[in-house]
């Protein structure tokens, strides 16, 4: 049963790899690019499929498809209510389809509900945590102040570069009728709302798509200067870590549960 999967589990980095260097590049991965990795998972989940069910393992398939089906719908809603990217959740629902567990049993071992995609949510996550602080070290290191948590999630960009950046517009900046500028960060609950509802967010690739739509926008920012905007790093690449570190390391969150009740 080891083999199938394995298979799968290549095909799966391999492609997972590529999608990010897309996203990175060109912040958006086109569908066609899952269909490789496709071709090659699907058959091989089928085949460990076959295998279990030869060895009258049926609860355990039923299990792994239940968890398929129920994720995949999960991760469809998140991407439908903007919490997910497009391209993220088909990674993750077709994650769910190829590999619904672990081919070989990793370092700190095979987690209870031994559910692949899941460990490599949990994962991802995770190691995205660290994208926070980095970004904190590196604004104070260069002098940048904000209030609490703006440091955190973004960092300023001069307002001719925003259509070149990637990220969203942090601050709300108006012109007052005496001709001043004023401006306010979004509030964290505001900026959450903002996203679930699809209104009232401006993103940078939008400047760059819509200019004609942004151009009041842009001449105020242009008046602000720099214009704080949140990192832009794809969820693809903490995602593709989860991959790799899921494969190799385990799940890092269980193993920190047990690390602390000391198993």
């Amino acid at each position: 049963m080891i083999i199938p999967l394995a298979v799968g589990a290549v095909a799966v980095t391999c492609t997972f790899l590529y999608a990010s260097w897309r996203d990175i590049r060109e912040r958006r991965v086109p569908f066609p690019t899952w269909y490789p990795m496709l071709a090659i998972s699907v058959p091989m989940a089928v085949w460990f499929y076959v295998l279990l069910l030869a060895g009258g393992m049926w609860s355990l398939v039923t299990s792994f498809l239940v968890l398929t089906v129920l994720f995949s719908i999960i991760f469809y809603v998140f991407a439908w209510i903007n919490l997910f990217g497009g391209a993220d959740a088909w990674a993750l629902i077709f994650l769910c389809i190829s590999l619904p567990t672990f081919p070989i049993e990793p370092l700190t071992g095979v987690p209870p509900l031994g559910f692949f995609p899941f460990t490599v949510l949990v994962n991802s996550l995770i190691l995205n945590l660290l994208t926070p602080l980095a970004i904190f070290f590196w604004n104070a290191a260069h002098g940048r102040l904000a209030p609490f948590p703006y440091t955190f999630f973004g960092f300023p960009v001069p307002a001719e570069d925003l259509p070149r950046s990637f990220g969203f517009i942090m601050e709300d900046i108006r012109i007052d009728e005496d001709g001043s500028v004023s401006r306010r960060f979004i509030r964290p609950g505001d900026a959450i709302r903002r996203m679930v509802s699809g209104k009232g967010r401006i993103y940078t690739k939008d400047l760059k798509n819509h200019p004609a739509d942004y151009a009041r926008e842009m001449e105020t920012f242009k008046r602000a200067g720099a214009v704080w905007i949140s990192y832009g790093i794809p969820f693809l690449v903490p995602l593709t870590a989860g991959v790799i570190s899921a494969l190799l390391f385990g799940d890092i969150l269980f193993f920190f549960i047990r690390f602390i009740a000391g198993v």
